[in-house]
Formats: C-alpha cells, structure tokens, sequence
C-alpha cells in the first residue's frame, strides 16, 4: 500500500523554527532518493530538498543553509528541519520520491522538477507570519 503521512507543520513566527516528518511506505522509500515539496496557494508545487538512499543532500537556493534534509532508513521517515524560517516559506509542505534528474538538477532549477507522481499525502501546512 502505498503512504505518505507528513506531520510537524504549524504557525511559527519569521526567524523561529520547525521540523516536518514524513513516514513512507516501503514501496515509496526504499531504494530511492527522497524529498520534500512545498505549494503556496496559487502557485506550481516545487521541490526544496532531496536526500538520495546514501544521504546525499541537494537544496533549492531558496532554502540553502536554513533548510537541513535527513533519512531513517530503518523507520522509513524523512526529516526536514527548518531554521530561519521567513513569511516566504509559508506553503503546504509534500514529501515525494525524487527522480535522479530531477536531484541533480536540484541546485540550479529554482524548485522545478520534471517527474510526476501519481500520489501525494495529505501534507503539512507551514505559516509563517507575526
């Protein structure tokens, strides 16, 4: 079967902090690189971090050195700790399987990516605001 759960969003104020956790299906998880998306209202979902199966990590600018991405493979669970965070960041938070384009293309797309996905969790809503 098929999950993504996405837990930790919540309303913080600019400069506060806060950590995602998503629990995968193995059929998502094992094997492949992972990653966190996020979708502001109006706008194109983006990818922001992704982790591959060793745990190496890629970011959007928009998040490099605020944003930390991690794994447990053993309980099949994604990380996405969140520092610095700015009203910017305010968005429904997804994780997903990352394709290889797509993780190395990472760095240098602005939060594009290619592959689609035929499911998505319910995601976390992060709000960002005083």
């Amino acid at each position: 079967q098929v999950q993504l759960v996405e837990s930790g969003g919540g309303l913080v104020q600019p400069g506060g902090s806060l950590r995602l956790s998503c629990a995968a299906s193995g059929s998502i998880f094992s094997g492949n690189s992972m990653g966190w998306y996020r979708q502001a209202p109006g706008q194109q979902r983006d990818l922001v971090a992704g982790i591959s199966s060793l745990g190496g990590a890629n970011y959007a600018d928009s998040v490099k050195g605020r944003f930390t991405i991690s794994r447990d493979n053993a309980k099949r669970t994604v990380f996405l700790q969140m520092n610095s965070l700015k009203p910017e960041d305010t968005a429904v938070y997804y994780c997903n399987k990352v394709s290889s384009i797509d993780f190395f293309y990472l760095p240098s797309r602005g939060g594009r990516f290619s592959a689609t996905y035929d499911y998505w969790g319910q995601g976390t809503q992060v709000t960002v605001s005083s």
